[in-house]
């Protein structure tokens, strides 16, 4: 890659990724100084088109950021109006009531949003501000300078042959320089994990942990439609098979979100989360809900889930990890997007103050310090034990001693409990011997779809030409390894039938039909032999997700 001539740009911060992370940097820093020179590249078609979150939207990181946003036609209008959460057995379902929930998992004050139109509104107020965005420009590599620093990134390849080679008609992309670097690219960013490798960040911290999220949106009968109510539920399908759980949101025009998290570290080869999701959509409280609508969008990606014990060192010579990159969410509350926001507004804090003082390319140490000591520092240590009692000890003991634990540290401040994650979750993956197969019911094509049909809902697109963004370490695993002993789970865990084993005996091979890729991360995350590495495909390629 050495000999490749590109031009460069210098700017004094580049942002990656225009989330809520990476536009809250942006829109902080010329807050700061109109007079920087801020560009936000993102790798969807256009700012949203990649952002897919439940939501529920907690404003106090936007109230930090914007304190008057109210009054800036926001696309934030449907306020939580009735709080739900139910335990669901395979018939029926119990209401579990508000008063026993710890006061943090209280959705008063929040509010049902698209945090893929938040993103879009944010990044007009950038645009206002004097922030360049450029959409469809996938930052495929980092940049570094003479003292091993991160001064840069390059983005913008097109055309690349199918082999990955440049060829005669490859643009080559350009390198975009600043003084410091912020990677708020969202969950299991590809330049996010090369820092964190390169500059061992997540030493003396617990291995990440993730979910996978999928979400429908339906338009349901108004008769049925009740805006501003959430409900959350646990238990069935996914009984001791896995942790994970549901979502229902009622936004405005009749429309719901619905949504399944699969915690990422069962053990049990064979399940099919894509499969638990739609058989929960079978469920009487929920398919009354959903009898006579119809679905009009659907989506996946993963979410970090390690929280507190998980969370990496966020800053490198020459950067700051924003948001998901690092992994804010607050799992029980599962919410993250105000933390994402609350990063990029203190990852900007503590560049200008740096830039003033003259320096570049360094360690911004106030920032890690603030994300450690600060609001976001004390979001995610109040629910520190939850996510590892679920792991450890199942569903029962994370609502049992998981929410006491809460309800200590709400009276007390802080609880005298420190449990740690174990195993990352590719390892938690079990062989195959050990476990039987289990059997989905086919889905109905009214409240339960197929895969492949499901896909087409996320308007993912890509071009065929180019080298497939899903790049296997050795291509014989799969076949020798995964599949004798895990039988194939990458078959199942992709949200998106990328992958599947085709042939039978000595002829079977591996396929992987990257063109249906949602850019959920799953494969990068889970795959027991950690040998498929998801990368940037050309920048505009992916889902087009509306209203997500």
């Amino acid at each position: 890659m050495a000999e490749i001539e590109r031009e460069s740009m210098e700017y004094d911060v580049v942002i990656v990724g225009a989330g809520p992370a990476g536009l809250s940097a942006a829109i902080r820093l010329k807050q700061l100084d109109a007079d920087l020179n801020v560009v936000v590249l993102e790798k969807g078609s256009e700012v949203g088109a990649h952002i897919l979150s439940g939501a529920v939207l907690d404003p106090s990181g936007l109230d930090a950021l914007l304190p008057d946003w109210r009054n800036m036609n926001a696309p934030i209008t449907v306020p939580v109006k009735s709080d739900n959460f139910y335990m669901l057995g395979e018939a029926g379902q119990v209401r579990i009531p508000n008063f026993v929930m710890p006061p943090l998992m209280n959705n008063h004050g929040t509010y049902i949003v698209s945090m893929g139109n938040v993103c879009r509104w944010m990044a007009e107020k950038a645009e206002e501000m004097g922030v360049e965005v450029f959409p469809g420009m996938a930052c495929s590599d980092l940049v570094f300078g003479e003292n091993d620093e991160v001064k840069g990134v390059v983005a913008g390849v097109f055309g690349l042959e199918a082999d990955g080679s440049y060829g005669e008609n490859t643009e080559p992309g350009m390198e975009l320089l600043g003084k410091y670097v912020f990677l708020s690219e969202g969950v299991r960013g590809s330049l996010s994990k090369q820092v964190i490798e390169k500059y061992n960040l997540g030493e003396g911290r617990d291995p990440q942990k993730y979910g996978l999220g999928m979400k429908e949106i339906w338009e349901i009968d108004p008769s049925k439609h009740k805006e501003g109510t959430v409900t959350h539920t646990m238990g069935w399908p996914l009984g001791k098979n896995a942790g994970g759980g549901s979502f229902i949101y009622h936004l405005d025009n009749n429309q719901v979100y619905v949504g399944f998290v699969v915690h990422l570290n069962y053990e049990n080869p064979y399940l099919f989360p894509y499969m638990e999701f739609q058989r929960f959509k079978h469920h009487p409280m929920v398919a009354d809900l959903l009898e006579g609508g119809k679905r009009v969008a659907y989506g996946a990606r993963a979410i970090t889930e390690g929280g507190w014990q998980s969370l990496p060192k966020t800053v490198f010579p020459g950067g700051a990890l924003l948001g998901c990159s690092a992994g804010m969410v607050n799992v029980p509350r599962i919410k993250g997007n105000h933390n994402a926001m609350l990063s990029g507004k203190a990852a900007a804090e503590a560049a200008f103050e740096a830039m003033g003082a003259g320096r570049s390319g360094d360690v911004l140490d106030a920032y890690d310090e603030e994300v450690r000591s600060g609001a976001i520092g004390k979001d995610l240590k109040r629910v520190r034990n939850v996510k590892p009692l679920w792991s450890k000890y199942g569903l029962t003991a994370s609502l049992t001693i998981g929410g006491a634990d809460m309800w200590i540290n709400n009276i007390i401040g802080t609880s005298p409990l420190n449990l740690h994650h174990g195993k990352s979750d590719a390892e938690a993956t079990g062989e195959a011997s050990k476990f039987k197969p289990i059997e989905y019911p086919k889905p109905d094509g009214k409240l339960s779809f197929d895969r492949l049909t499901n896909v087409a809902f996320a308007a993912t697109n890509h071009e065929e030409s180019q080298p497939s963004h899903l790049r296997l370490k050795d291509p014989t695993i799969p076949v020798n390894v995964n599949l004798p002993k895990y039988a194939g789970p990458s078959a199942r865990y992709c949200p998106a039938g990328v992958y599947e084993f085709v042939g039978e005996g000595e002829d079977t091979r591996f396929q992987i039909n990257f063109q249906n890729c949602v850019h959920c991360k799953t494969c990068d995350i889970k795959d027991p032999s950690q040998n498929i590495v998801w990368t940037t495909p050309q920048g505009g390629d992916g889902p087009n997700y509306p209203n997500m």
